[in-house]
């Protein structure tokens, strides 16, 4: 199994971002994940995780690294399509571009971005994928949807055939799951207990089988809010700051906040907890589960999770 970690470029510098980068690599992780967002609750300081990807494809040789995710609202398809084709050839073929339909209406408002029903941004998601795979075919291309358009755009320099990688992200199983069979290279969900992904993975299947697609094409990702670290004053802080991002229930203490964060299916507790939680990922289908990284001030998590638990799950 690969293990990667997610960082949320909030509220951190640019040096901070670059020691990620650099401790992600270090420390024998597969991948590095930057949530895209103009801000979660509230309006601190933000990254823009594109600036970040161009400096991960000079800091880095290894890993692979993207977006979890790009909401479909945020850019056009346009201009991330040739944003992703120019990291990837920047990166060597390391570029995963992660997109969904959003979630936080308050940044779209607070920057003058529509935000549509949630049926509509499927719809836009949809073209936006028919987009950006004839931007990166061979020649001009030209699409006339609803949404978007293209007229004899011929998007250069062009990625290698079949690159880049794009993963989808979400566990709906009316619209998310049948753009994923569709599309993707790679699906992402986050925290889902394993009943839940198992009955998840079977309508997967069966959405690809009737695209005449093997399941199997699709890497399987799953992002864990998982409050970890060295110490118990380290997995108090980590759970503080995530309760500032996340606000919980009025009155619910950090150590409730632990009890409901795993009582939804992340993965946490002792490094011998942890791997046994990974294996039955693994055993599920699991081909990647990526930890979220939130006090970027130290590499003391990443150096944690290589040390007691990278080594234990390399052979799942």
């Amino acid at each position: 199994m690969d293990i990667g970690l997610v960082v949320g470029p909030w509220g951190v510098t640019f040096e901070e971002a670059i020691a990620s980068m650099r401790a992600t690599e270090k420390h024998g992780f597969s991948s590095y994940y930057l949530g895209d967002h103009f801000y979660t609750v509230n309006q601190i300081d933000s990254i823009d995780p594109y600036l970040l990807f161009a400096l991960a494809a000079r800091e880095t040789e290894r890993i692979r690294f993207g977006s979890l995710v790009t909401p479909v609202m945020f850019r056009p398809p346009s201009n991330v399509g040739r944003l992703a084709a120019q990291l990837d050839l920047l990166s060597g073929g390391r570029f995963v571009l992660g997109l969904g339909v959003g979630w936080n209406e308050g940044e779209h408002t607070a920057y003058g971005i529509d935000y549509p029903s949630l049926g509509e941004r499927f719809d836009r998601l949809d073209e936006y994928l028919e987009v950006l795979g004839r931007m990166w075919g061979a020649g001009p291309a030209s699409f006339e949807g609803r949404y978007y358009r293209l007229h004899e755009a011929d998007t250069r320099p062009k990625p290698v055939a079949g690159r880049p990688s794009v993963l989808i992200a979400g566990g709906g199983e009316k619209r998310t799951l049948p753009l994923v069979a569709k599309y993707a290279d790679a699906w992402n969900a986050v925290d889902l207990p394993l009943d839940a992904y198992r009955h998840k993975c079977d309508l997967l299947a069966g959405y690809c089988n009737e695209l005449g697609r093997e399941p199997g094409e699709i890497r399987h990702t799953m992002t864990t809010m998982g409050l970890i670290g060295p110490t118990d004053a380290e997995v108090e802080a980590a759970t503080l700051l995530q309760m500032e991002r996340m606000p919980p229930p009025p009155g619910m203490s950090p150590a409730g906040y632990r009890e409901m964060v795993r009582g939804i299916g992340a993965v946490m507790g002792t490094p011998d907890e942890i791997v046994d939680k990974l294996g039955q990922l693994a055993e599920a289908g699991i081909d990647e589960v990526q930890f979220t990284y939130f006090d970027l001030s130290s590499d003391a998590v990443p150096d944690w999770l290589a040390s007691n638990v990278l080594p234990q799950v390399a052979d799942l």
